[in-house]
């Protein structure tokens, strides 16, 4: 027999402190119109050192979809984490979850899936729940950025894209196959693997014994890299062909979409999707200009605002895509 699946619980969370374009201003060679103009982006969120982890702040989102989903903790039947800044190299975050949240001893998978880490979560969720595996999954994407971010006028590029946060979502077992998750895509072009990437500390390249012996402070390999034009101009043609994909297996048309959300990379991305498949304000929900870039946090945390304040309700047709470091990419296709 075939299972389906439908996300019943979301949350998310976010630090307190908010950082402003005029805040990096004062770290590096930056203004707020420069910012605005080339990512949209006003502020973001830093977490306070020692006050918030990415598994807190992930235990802190997970909470609030529990709660949601109307289940006892004890029904979850299964963890998978998304994220690319975990607390520590080894073991991952998923571990640390079902300990903080003092769950059984339920199975834990942590994806490096980056930008693209809660679609390719809830594809997986989806075919647990799909053969009967699982019943209830608890899937997270959480992101601290702050503390790895070159905020010098150097790193500028890259660190005023970021912020910190996390979204949860409990995927379950539905009964009715006209609800839930229709269908999820995923696709990976590792030939521009280094176009947008940390390089260390990483085995193949350079180690954390390499660093502290160089102790080499011009090291920037530690740091985030990233193409912006190149990574740009994929991303436009992947989301246009990941969404078509996920609206022909479905036999449903542009027209069909009530929302979409994609990943919050860059507002003129989002822009672009949009006035491409001829989408109006409505049916796009976007708040990078709050947050920043998230990764794999950042749908989760959209998708549960647009959830929050009404723009979601019961039957409409939801559509989720991204693309990031990998390059991976991917959709998903939901009926609510």
């Amino acid at each position: 027999m075939m299972y389906h699946s439908k996300i019943t619980g979301l949350g998310f969370y976010v630090p307190d402190h908010v950082v402003t374009n005029a805040d990096l201003a004062q770290l590096m060679d930056t203004n707020d119109e420069w910012i605005q103009e080339r990512t949209g982006i006003k502020e973001r969120r830093h977490v306070i050192r020692g006050e918030d982890t990415t598994t807190s702040m992930g235990v802190k989102a997970a909470r609030v979809a529990i709660e949601r989903a109307q289940i006892d903790k004890e029904a979850i039947d299964f963890i998978i984490f998304a994220t690319l800044s975990p607390d520590y190299y080894f073991p991952g975050p998923g571990v640390l979850v079902q300990r903080e949240l003092g769950l059984k001893t339920v199975g834990a998978l942590d994806i490096r899936n980056q930008c693209s880490g809660f679609i390719y979560a809830l594809s997986i969720a989806d075919q647990y729940i799909k053969t009967g595996m699982y019943q209830n999954v608890l899937i997270i994407g959480s992101e601290l950025h702050s503390q790895g971010l070159d905020m010098t006028t150097r790193g500028r590029g890259v660190s005023v894209i970021f912020g910190d946060g996390a979204g949860a979502a409990i995927v379950s077992r539905e009964v009715d196959n006209t609800k839930g998750i229709l269908s999820t895509h995923l696709h990976s072009e590792g030939q521009y693997a280094e176009e947008l990437a940390l390089i260390a500390p990483g085995m193949g390249k350079r180690w954390v014994t390499d660093i502290i012996q160089d102790n080499d402070p011009n090291d920037e390999s530690y740091f985030p890299y990233m193409n912006g034009q190149l990574v740009f101009k994929n991303a436009v043609v992947r989301f246009t062909e990941v969404i078509n994909e996920g609206l022909q297996a479905n036999d449903l048309a542009v027209t069909d979409i009530d929302m979409l959300i994609p990943h919050q990379a860059n507002l003129r991305i989002a822009q672009f999707i949009q006035q491409k498949f001829r989408l109006n304000d409505s049916q796009v929900y976007n708040n990078i200009m709050r947050y920043g870039n998230t990764t794999a946090a950042s749908i989760p945390i959209a998708l549960t605002e647009a959830w929050e304040q009404g723009k979601i309700k019961s039957g409409d047709l939801v559509v989720l895509a991204a693309f990031g470091s990998g390059f991976t990419w991917g959709s998903a296709i939901i009926r609510w």
